[in-house]
């Protein structure tokens, strides 16, 4: 896998790709392949690199929380087949929003990274107070000697392709139309940890995920979907429950509960990610244990459905 590195220890002189590109959707892949094409390689030696903030500045100048598609160790696996040789991490401090786009340049990009190429979108903001525009960019680029390259908004109908649109989906439950816009299966993964056995007990036993805090998780409901463990390669069918339990404990935290269908497995300790297809339904409270305990069965059998027509479980998991 590619290395993640901060800018002190990034490998260096560079061929950068500029922004956040959270999802790393279709747009994403146009303006990282202005510093992976063979052209760029004319500048050898140059070390093609994905340069982004962390935290994302809004969390860190205005307290947002803001919950990303894709987290770093998750874009390295992404960004290696598109020819990246290094994800590089500048902490996002109030020191640093108070550079001058100029400053910004000369110093992060130009001294410390060593740029020789650097590809943005067209939207691409940066400086004290965003002050600095695309076009900037490119002035203080060339008075530094580096290529700037600007890339157009992908349009997908009458709307860009844009990591919002994709948060909409998924925050709407539509599982199929965020994959369509990422170009691949939406997915995430977490350790099991131990629950309280509630599933277990209406014959229904659950892995529960700890999954990360920062990662951007579907609309809460009952979802069909893929299941692997990640030291094997065996895709299983499963229905996932994202959200509380408002029949069994309407006052608990929400979680990530997975049933595997037709498979008992001891998966305590293991690391599971998790392929939702599609959202079976809402949430809702039941009468009786019983009741739940039929609708969940319900759940399984649609959710089994899915997973065939999906192609099933198979000895390896889906491409990313």
């Amino acid at each position: 896998m590619i290395p993640l590195h901060d800018p002190e220890h990034a490998l260096r002189p560079t061929a950068i790709a500029l922004g956040s590109f959270d999802g790393l959707h279709r747009g994403h892949c146009r303006v990282i392949a202005a510093v992976t094409e063979p052209q760029a390689a004319e500048l050898a030696p140059v070390v093609p690199t994905v340069v982004s903030f962390w935290p994302h500045p809004r969390e860190v100048l205005h307290g947002e929380t803001r919950l990303r598609l894709d987290l770093p160790e998750e874009k390295l696996e992404l960004l290696e087949p598109l020819g990246i040789q290094q994800l590089v991490l500048v902490p996002f401090t109030r020191e640093l929003s108070a550079l001058t786009p100029e400053r910004f340049v000369r110093e992060v990009l130009a001294e410390q990274l060593q740029a020789r190429r650097i590809a943005v979108g067209t939207n691409f903001r940066f400086g004290v107070d965003r002050s600095g525009d695309v076009d900037d960019l490119a002035r203080i680029g060339a008075a530094l000697g580096i290529e700037v390259h600007v890339l157009p908004m992908l349009w997908d109908g009458a709307e860009r392709v844009s990591s919002s649109r994709i948060r909409r989906a998924l925050a709407a439950g539509n599982i199929a139309e965020a994959g369509r816009l990422l170009e691949r299966p939406y997915r995430f993964s977490g350790p099991v940890v131990r629950g309280r056995g509630l599933g277990r007990q209406l014959g229904w036993p659950t892995a529960n995920l700890a999954v990360d805090g920062r990662k951007f998780l579907p609309l809460e409901g009952v979802y069909a979907a893929l299941a692997w463990r990640d030291d094997e390669g065996e895709a299983m069918a499963a229905v996932m429950n994202l959200g509380p339990q408002p029949t069994v404990d309407p006052l608990a935290p929400s979680a990530v509960e997975v049933h595997l269908l037709e498979r008992s497995l001891e998966l305590a300790g293991a690391r599971l990610t998790v392929q939702p297809l599609r959202l079976l339904r809402r949430q809702q409270a039941f009468g009786s244990l019983e009741a739940l305990s039929c609708q969940i069965r319900l759940d399984a059998d649609l959710a089994l459905q899915d997973c065939c027509s999906h192609g099933g479980p198979s000895s390896a998991p889906p491409p990313a």
